[in-house]
């Protein structure tokens, strides 16, 4: 599985401590240093079966700069948003996990993560 993480994010880290504490396979992607691009934000949104305004970050100062709050959440507007995104890798929700086995998740609870990994 893949872990998207900021390194400054107490949500990621506790994220990593979980899948620590029980022995997970994983890779670490610091996404802001590596970026996803738009076709694989879509791939990543179809997995988590969110739309793009569901994973964006709207409290961050780049969200203000854009007027994200004033973006219509239709799916029209659905491209608009990705590309947002992938310009401003900031403003996409973390940590969001990838598993092998095509499942995803948005890590923001010990549940979440623990939800991608083999039951015992």
């Amino acid at each position: 599985m893949e872990i998207w993480i900021n390194p400054d994010c107490s949500k990621c880290r506790s994220a990593l401590s979980v899948l620590d504490a029980e022995s997970a396979d994983y890779t670490v992607r610091r996404y802001l240093d590596d970026p996803p691009g738009e076709q694989e934000l879509r791939d990543v949104l179809a997995r988590l079966g969110l739309e793009p305004w569901d994973i964006t970050r709207t409290g961050e100062p780049v969200a203000g700069d854009l007027g994200l709050s004033g973006w219509p959440r239709t799916p029209e507007s659905r491209e608009r948003w990705i590309g947002a995104l992938a310009a401003h890798p900031v403003l996409i929700q973390r940590p969001i996990i990838t598993a092998d086995d095509g499942q995803a998740v948005v890590g923001r609870s010990e549940d979440a993560v623990r939800s991608l990994l083999p039951r015992r």
